[in-house]
């Protein structure tokens, strides 16, 4: 399958209008536009009969010891783990591309209601977790939330937009799901796929 992201050139850095966090004038960061990016693929297998769309980062730090602390960087060489930035299921197989700012226009403080939309259905992202006791913004993070890698960190983040062809219309997932509950049910569903790559950091050295 071909996947194409119009917003950037395949494994460059991801506009900032598309981060979740951007450099700030004063202090490390201050909070991004957050639109989802416009994303389109062509070539799934004639018996498709839904798509899935999963955003991952394999690069944020396994311990939080140096993240986001004055003086101190993020080891290029300390284990990495995934962050799920997307997670949308079930778009109709009569589907072939999401436009800009289709499934996110802006930060929403305790997150965007995961659940069915017109173009398919949202799952739950990793800042879920990340926020979880943040009085200002925990909550459920549905659909797409873009990139805020620490801005001490010493290597920039990967981000890997997959999208998925699969033989059911529907994953029949439960209400409440993320990216792994996804994937697991995709297996042995899966007829191709294809990814397109970005980029992004908020370390000023880096950028």
């Amino acid at each position: 399958m071909n996947v194409t992201i119009d917003a950037w050139p395949n494994g460059t850095m991801i506009p900032d209008e598309f981060a979740f966090c951007n450099p700030a004038e004063e202090g490390h960061v201050a909070m991004g536009r957050n639109r989802s990016p416009g994303i389109r693929w062509s070539g799934a297998p004639a018996r498709t009969k839904s798509y899935a769309i999963i955003c991952h980062d394999p690069d944020v730090p396994s311990k939080p010891d140096h993240v986001n602390k004055e003086d101190m960087t993020v080891p290029a060489d300390l284990p990495r783990v995934d962050f799920y930035h997307w997670v949308l299921v079930d778009i109709p197989a009569h589907t072939a591309e999401l436009l800009p700012g289709e499934d996110s226009q802006r930060v929403s403080a305790r997150g965007k209601p995961p659940g069915r939309t017109d173009y398919g259905v949202r799952g739950i992202n990793s800042y879920t977790d990340w926020f979880a006791g943040d009085a200002d913004m925990q909550g459920d993070y549905g659909g797409y939330d873009g990139p805020c890698p620490p801005w001490n960190d010493s290597i920039k983040h990967r981000y890997y937009f997959t999208v998925y062809a699969l033989d059911v219309p529907s994953l029949n997932l439960p209400d409440r799901f993320g990216a792994p509950e996804a994937l697991a049910a995709m297996e042995g569903h899966v007829l191709g796929k294809g990814e397109w790559i970005g980029l992004y950091t908020l370390n000023p050295e880096l950028r």
